[in-house]
């Protein structure tokens, strides 16, 4: 009996990552799991743990740089519907994990509940909302937490308050817990100047950032205090800079674009080459936003 013994329904192996993230880059999963209910991704994590199987949550993958060899263990994503279930019970919103963040912003403004349209232009899962805390200058995810639910170390369900989430610029406490759900708390809003809003937000992102058809990440780096990375990174000279064919963008610094036949490790390089230039005219280091398996 194999470690996948129950499990073999919802597995696929050596799945292409690539496929699976913004970036289009990346090698493959050795084990790629779609549980459906949260009793199987509990069984799956327990499994992982008992067995000594490295894991990791993939979301829609717009934060993520996978290494040109891919993910030697198991990699989980909460899709189907189980995992995009949605309630509204307002001023609450009761959501789980998979939902996508953009399709939920859209229908809390229908529904006249303000906040999320705050988040106008972010990409991803709710799951990956939290674990980063995502927002922009007009806002973040963790004003409107209620109610965290989550799977512990042991795969035992659990709730937590946002203050027991600690919650930070663009992260939060999980202890190795996975995010199953979320209770939001939204104040009532007017639909049509919620909607106003979400459109000037989106439209300033679209003026300052690259086109959602480049193939990039997100920013690559957090802003360090009083800072903005982007501006660091324009002043050190590197707009245009290129590692292969990896090339920090034109329009906005903090991102970098990958271009047809980039590769994981152009990414990389140009990551490192970035970090140390800045460091070397600001004594500034660079910490990333993007996460890297």
């Amino acid at each position: 009996m194999t470690w996948l013994h129950g499990l073999e329904h919802i597995c696929q192996f050596d799945v292409p990552l690539a496929r699976h993230t913004w970036y289009r880059l990346g090698g493959p999963a050795r084990w790629f799991f779609t549980p459906r209910s949260q009793d199987e991704l509990a069984r799956l994590l327990d499994r992982c743990t008992t067995h000594q199987i490295p894991w990791r949550m993939l979301g829609r993958g717009a934060n993520l740089l996978v290494r040109d060899c891919g993910f030697d263990g198991a990699v989980i994503r909460l899709a189907g519907p189980f995992w995009n279930a949605v309630r509204f019970d307002p001023p609450l919103l009761h959501a789980a994990a998979g939902i996508d963040l953009p399709r939920l912003v859209k229908q809390t403004i229908q529904r006249g509940l303000s906040g999320l349209e705050t988040l106008a232009g972010i990409p991803g899962t709710l799951g990956g909302a939290v674990r980063m805390n995502a927002g922009g200058r007009h806002g973040c995810l963790a004003q409107f937490v209620k109610q965290v639910h989550l799977l512990d170390l042991a795969a035992q369900p659990q709730t937590r308050a946002p203050e027991q989430m600690h919650f930070t610029y663009r992260g939060c406490r999980l202890d190795g817990c996975v995010v199953t759900g979320l209770t939001l708390e939204l104040p009532d809003g007017d639909p049509p100047t919620l909607m106003a809003r979400f459109k000037q937000i989106l439209d300033d992102r679209r003026r300052t950032q690259p086109p959602l058809s480049a193939r990039t990440a997100g920013c690559i780096f957090k802003n360090p205090p009083g800072q903005a990375a982007g501006r660091l990174i324009d002043l050190a000279g590197l707009k245009g800079r290129r590692c292969g064919q990896a090339e920090v963008s034109t329009r906005h610094a903090n991102f970098i674009i990958a271009h047809p036949g980039a590769t994981t490790q152009d990414v990389l390089d140009l990551i490192s080459l970035v970090r140390e230039r800045v460091r070397s005219q600001t004594g500034i280091e660079l910490e990333l936003e993007v996460e890297i398996w």
